[in-house]
């Protein structure tokens, strides 16, 4: 898949977001890159499909003014590496766009498994 491709898939993944959450994505950019940097364990860490970088909303207080966007990164190797094919790809990027969000809200991923949504 085209790296183009991909990026459609997370854009169209954010677009389906309900509303609610859309609305309430504030100061949030994401992107796709080809693997995880150096400091993640880079080209050797097929494990990472998505990293949240930034201040969760619930944690935002007067002094959040004028900040670089939170980021969500979306891994398309380790990704595309996890499924069988373009439909599962598509799963796998709404997946985890919906997970890194979570995070964009303050929710951990003890929080994601106790809830049964990770």
């Amino acid at each position: 898949m085209k790296m183009s491709e991909f990026e459609a898939l997370a854009a169209a993944a954010v677009a389906s977001l309900p509303e609610f959450f859309r609305a309430k994505l504030d100061n949030v950019v994401v992107v796709a890159e080809y693997a995880p940097p150096p400091r993640l364990g880079g080209r050797r860490n097929f494990s990472l499909l998505g990293l949240y970088e930034g201040v969760p909303a619930d944690r935002r207080g007067s002094w959040y003014s004028g900040q670089m966007p939170d980021k969500i990164t979306l891994f398309k190797r380790n990704i595309e590496k996890s499924c069988s094919g373009p439909g599962e790809i598509k799963a796998c990027v709404e997946k985890t766009v919906r997970h890194e969000i979570a995070h964009h809200f303050g929710i951990s991923d003890s929080e994601l498994l106790e809830k049964g949504l990770y």
